[in-house]
């Protein structure tokens, strides 16, 4: 998506299955990424995509999640998800995870441009408007806003948002 401020990510590889984990997910997180989906979708699926995301977002950004074993996600939330409808002529079922870089332990300065993404910073939550970006970014943005507002809690077992796009 030339021109326009999106979230770290891609397709889960071949060998996300295979990465070494050295915090899984949380029970309550696998939990909702297999509510409503197919019996071929199990818990190492989910793991897989969590995987994914981290990998994604290490190869995207440089921000490394992985600790002296592996890849730490429990420390990810399952956000959302946005499924494009049958008959479009190219179709996404995306899963968003969110993390606080306090959890994480990460140095956010550490982000750098790479081959997939160019002019990366972080994006002013309560200001997602003053960059382009697509409509199901900015959507989920302003959600993420509301959930972490001083009144909601993001906690892990906060069932994901569902979006489907017309």
């Amino acid at each position: 998506m030339p021109d326009l401020y999106v979230f770290p990510g891609g397709r889960r590889d071949r060998n996300d299955w295979r990465l070494p984990i050295n915090t899984p997910l949380r029970d309550e997180v696998v939990s909702h990424l297999l509510k409503d989906t197919s019996q071929k979708f199990t818990k190492s699926t989910a793991t897989a995509l969590a995987l994914a995301a981290a990998r994604e977002l290490l190869e995207e950004t440089n921000i490394d999640l992985r600790g002296d074993a592996g890849f730490n996600l429990q420390h990810f939330r399952y956000f959302a998800r946005a499924v494009t409808p049958i008959g479009q002529p190219r179709r996404f079922d995306t899963r968003f995870f969110v993390s606080f870089c306090d959890e994480l332990d990460i140095d956010a300065s550490q982000a750098k441009d790479s081959d997939e993404l160019v002019d990366l910073r972080w994006v002013d939550i309560h200001r997602p408007e003053d960059h382009p970006m697509p409509a199901i970014t900015s959507i989920i943005l302003k959600q993420l806003q509301s959930a972490i507002s001083p009144s909601s809690d993001l906690g892990f077992d906060t069932p994901p948002c569902f979006y489907n796009r017309t």
